[in-house]
């Protein structure tokens, strides 16, 4: 074999030999590259998670009724997630929350515990929850109360709203704040009342005191005591 024959076949052999060390070399960056997607891709996904689009889009089916409502612009004539109009929509929580409480979500009110998580998930595979049918033609999955909504974490209803994160004060200091009202809605004259008798996060909030005084101040936006029932029943009729 000729010296050229010789380095010829040497450059082959180097070749050969180098190629598996080469590619090789590639995998760290391959790895690297995926690792920092799937980062990237889970930071956004968690960011998303806290929105409620993510509860609409993926999670809670019906939810098309319930995110114009957290949208809802304040001040201004909206409409519920029964599709009535509201004529303030500061009388519903939920956008009086997102305005005034620090962009508050979803889950700042609703904070599921994984035994929860689960039990809706499986519910909502399932297609295993009742649901009420709109006059705008949605379905919407039937009212929850307070003690519904903290029954899984093992707080009283009270807490939901009286909290160091939410309204830090007392019963007595909710009083306090309204006593300038003719009737005064927080002194418990015929025991205590739960906080979401009144306060509706989703649809008009109801004043409680008309069910017996027709003297009763409702704020702007709120409905009475006569009329949520009328809306109640109408709903229950149709659904």
């Amino acid at each position: 074999m000729s010296e050229e024959e010789k380095s010829v076949a040497e450059d082959v052999v180097v070749e050969e030999t180098a190629a598996p060390q080469k590619k090789r070399k590639k995998w760290p960056i391959v790895v690297g590259v995926v690792a920092a997607v799937v980062i990237v891709a889970g930071a956004g996904f968690w960011v998303w998670h806290e929105q409620p689009s993510f509860c609409n889009a993926i999670c809670h089916t019906p939810m098309d009724a319930y995110l114009p409502t957290y949208e809802a612009e304040l001040d201004q004539a909206c409409i519920d997630k029964w599709g009535n109009e509201v004529t303030n929509s500061r009388a519903m929580m939920a956008p009086l929350h997102r305005a005034e409480a620090d962009n508050a979500t979803c889950l700042s009110c609703h904070v599921p515990t994984l035994s929860e998580q689960i039990s809706e998930g499986i519910n909502w595979v399932s297609g295993n929850y009742e649901v009420l049918h709109t006059q705008a033609g949605l379905a919407v999955p039937t009212e929850r109360t307070l003690e519904d909504l903290v029954a899984a974490r093992g707080l009283e209803p009270d807490q939901f709203c009286l909290n160091e994160s939410c309204h830090n004060m007392t019963r007595e200091d909710l009083a306090n704040a309204t006593s300038d009202m003719k009737r005064n809605p927080h002194i418990g004259q015929h025991g205590e009342v739960a906080c979401g008798e009144c306060h509706k996060a989703h649809r008009a909030s109801v004043m409680y005191c008309s069910n017996c005084h027709n003297d009763a101040e409702v704020p702007d936006g709120w409905i009475t005591a006569a009329e949520d029932k009328k809306l109640v029943k109408q709903l229950e009729e149709g659904k």
